[in-house]
């Protein structure tokens, strides 16, 4: 297969027309069609389908760009690296990230990244849905207890817990009614929480009085006295520790891991290798204290 071709391939693909792709590259349409269809042929296959207004990808042509694209960049990185006589990262680095992590630490992280590395291009996206490493072009992500996933491949760098806290003006109420509570989005929780606290096990019942979509606002509104509410030690272990909020006990079975995910066919490119080897760094020792303290500080 020819390589040049199959790299224009990726050029047009990548930039959704030869149009596009010819004027990033500063190569000419025509060349960029011709090397297109040679490879076509080659292959005996139709990549595009070729619309009087748009280029669009057939399925061959899609799974041909996904297999191809990143086994490219990292080429040209090896050979740009071997060149300048050095490793040095540089180049794209694509990042999805959880929400509340990304809330706070990942501004931290990404500058301090940056400063450390000025030749890598940092993008961080913060969304909490597993996005498709492959076909949105994701280098790595960030995901919060992931399901088995036999292509992705990485490493725990963090781990938390949930505590049920509450305003220190409220208290459990002796007769084990119901105590008002902020939730998360709209689903209905459980009615009953389960809880380890210093003197054994215990069973919380709540009602939900306010709905939020996100843990730094349900916090927010926990400090308030409006109710109790499930979150991340992490999240609310400086407010523990000031009295901010009241600690009324650890929720079971609820203990979190923050994985560093990237494809397992792809080969880990320097500049993936020196993001975990960043977060290493920022988190040591993988501990909810840690995190608590990367963000109070």
């Amino acid at each position: 297969m020819d390589l040049l071709a199959l790299a224009d391939f990726n050029l047009v693909a990548r930039h959704g027309g030869f149009g596009r792709a010819a004027r990033a590259a500063g190569r000419p349409k025509a060349t960029l069609s011709r090397r297109v269809a040679e490879l076509e042929a080659a292959l005996d296959l139709r990549l595009f389908e070729r619309g009087a207004r748009q280029l669009k990808l057939t399925e061959e042509g899609r799974a041909l760009f996904e297999r191809t694209a990143m086994l490219l960049t990292e080429l040209e990185e090896s050979a740009s690296a071997i060149a300048s006589g050095g490793h040095r990262p540089r180049g794209r680095l694509r990042l999805s990230a959880p929400l509340l992590f990304s809330q706070v630490a990942m501004g931290r992280l990404a500058a301090g990244f940056a400063l450390k590395y000025p030749d890598v291009r940092l993008e961080v996206t913060s969304e909490d849905r597993p996005v498709d490493m492959v076909e949105e072009a994701f280098d790595l992500v960030i995901r919060v207890n992931p399901e088995p996933d036999e292509s992705l491949v990485g490493r725990v760098f963090l781990r938390d817990r949930l505590v049920v806290v509450a305003g220190p003006g409220l208290a459990p109420p002796p007769d084990g009614s119901p105590v008002p509570a902020v939730v998360r989005g709209s689903a209905d929780p459980a009615a009953l929480w389960d809880l380890a606290t210093a003197t054994g096990r215990s069973r919380l019942a709540v009602e939900p009085v306010l709905r939020l979509s996100s843990l730094v606002m349900i916090r927010d509104a926990v400090r308030m006295g409006v109710g109790v509410a499930r979150l991340p030690i992490s999240l609310v272990g400086q407010d523990l520790a000031a009295g901010r909020l009241a600690h009324w006990g650890d929720v079971e079975g609820s203990e979190i891991a923050l994985w560093a995910l990237y494809p397992s066919r792809r080969l880990l490119s320097a500049r993936v290798s020196a993001f975990l080897d960043f977060l290493k760094e920022a988190f040591p020792g993988g501990t909810p204290d840690e995190l608590a303290a990367y963000v109070g500080s």
